[in-house]
């Protein structure tokens, strides 16, 4: 196994790319984060998520979606992950990883793929931790993907740390009343404590890209032994905030007798139903 320090004899990531002529390709969704302050950031709130504290990501298994040149795949290493798993869909920059491989041996192993086949639980043993800059393009379906393993189990993932478009953290984080409350709030919160981290800026990357984005922290939740099948909440979040704006007798009609047995004030629209109303509503449907 390498030692740690080899890390810091890397040469910079701006160099690396212009080594292997890497430049970031719009139908991959990528757009390169370089700045080791920030990747070190995001690395350190893994940690901090997961229940580590001071001692970084010490005996986690750290899976990694989408890490393009590795700039944070050098700072998850650098924060003492037990083991890096890095899926990366861009042939092109599998050649840039294994440089980092050379210098992280064992600790680091890649994958070249669409992590969108994969079932992250059978790539590394507990405990695990995703942290990726997902690519927008597919970051919604993957993280539904990971709830419905969550429902099941809990302790599939210790925490995740994902970047998203601001306005799709915004919806994740969303609280009832909110503009942005609506199914990805309910699920999300119903499973997992949410937080949003902090923001970052288009300049924060390369090439910019045209909106803010926001890292959010995801802590599991022991649910219940009585807990609603995820489907069930897929249906009754599906029905209401289709037509959000309609009274919930009117979205939720074929659901009239579920409202009554939950004593559910028909009257009231989907943005004001509080996540706990939602859960009790697919129990009933379960």
């Amino acid at each position: 196994m390498s030692r740690q320090n080899d890390l810091d004899t890397l040469p910079p990531l701006r160099e690396v790319i212009a080594a292997h002529g890497l430049v970031a390709d719009k139908k991959f969704g990528q757009n390169f984060l370089l700045d080791s302050n920030i990747t070190d950031k995001i690395a350190r709130h893994a940690g901090i998520a997961c229940g580590c504290g001071d001692t970084g990501l010490a005996d986690k298994h750290v899976i990694e979606i989408g890490p393009g040149p590795g700039g944070l795949t050098r700072s998850l290493l650098r924060a003492g992950a037990k083991s890096v798993t890095a899926i990366e869909f861009d042939p092109r920059a599998i050649g840039v990883l294994q440089d980092l491989k050379t210098v992280a041996g064992e600790r680091l192993e890649i994958i070249e793929g669409d992590a969108m086949t994969y079932d992250l639980t059978t790539l590394t043993p507990a405990p695990r931790v995703i942290v990726a800059n997902l690519p927008y393009n597919i970051a919604t379906p993957l993280l539904i993907g990971w709830l419905k393993q969550l429902r099941d189990d809990a302790g599939h993932y210790d925490a995740m740390i994902l970047m998203f478009q601001k306005e799709v953290a915004q919806r994740i984080c969303a609280q009832v009343g909110d503009k942005a409350y609506g199914r990805l709030a309910v699920m999300s919160n119903w499973l997992c404590s949410t937080k949003k981290l902090f923001d970052l800026s288009p300049a924060a990357f390369t090439p910019p890209p045209k909106v803010t984005s926001s890292v959010v922290q995801f802590v599991p939740k022991t649910l219940d032994e009585d807990a609603p099948l995820f489907a069930s909440v897929e249906t009754i979040t599906a029905a209401a905030f289709g037509q959000r704006r309609k009274m919930i007798r009117s979205s939720l009609k074929d659901y009239t007798e579920a409202l009554d047995s939950c004593g559910i004030d028909p009257s009231l629209r989907a943005e004001n139903l509080r996540g706990d109303e939602f859960i009790k509503l697919a129990k009933s449907l379960s």
